[in-house]
């Protein structure tokens, strides 16, 4: 029987549409959310910067770190926090599960700020 987080799940790529190393925002419930690839792994974080509020798709992946190509604030895709050289508020951190040849995301984030 399925909790009711996981009746929240919502697909959103295939696992061909995010080889390993990439990452991709996708609309999610009219939420920018950002799911990573890192070593076979899936993470997912809010897509837009707290900072610059770009897309940080745009920028690079490394490891567990997304570089925001607008002003190079670094967000960490584990927990949603930032580097950077003032305070940033943490990007939400959502669930993610794979189903098969899908990836889902619960659009209610489990940590961080909305």
């Amino acid at each position: 029987m399925a909790t009711d987080a996981q009746k929240n799940l919502i697909k959103v790529a295939k696992r061909s549409d995010l080889p390993e190393g990439t990452m991709c925002s996708f609309d999610v419930n009219g939420k920018r959310i950002l799911i990573a690839n890192v070593a076979g792994k899936y993470y997912a974080i809010g897509a837009i910067c707290k900072h610059a509020e770009w897309d940080l798709a745009e920028g690079t992946l490394d490891g567990y770190k997304v570089e925001c190509l607008g002003h190079g604030a670094v967000w960490d895709l584990r927990d949603g926090t930032a580097e950077f050289q003032e305070d940033l508020p943490r990007e939400p951190v959502y669930e993610v599960l794979v189903n098969g040849e899908y990836i889902l995301v619960n659009p209610e984030p489990i940590s961080g700020n909305e």
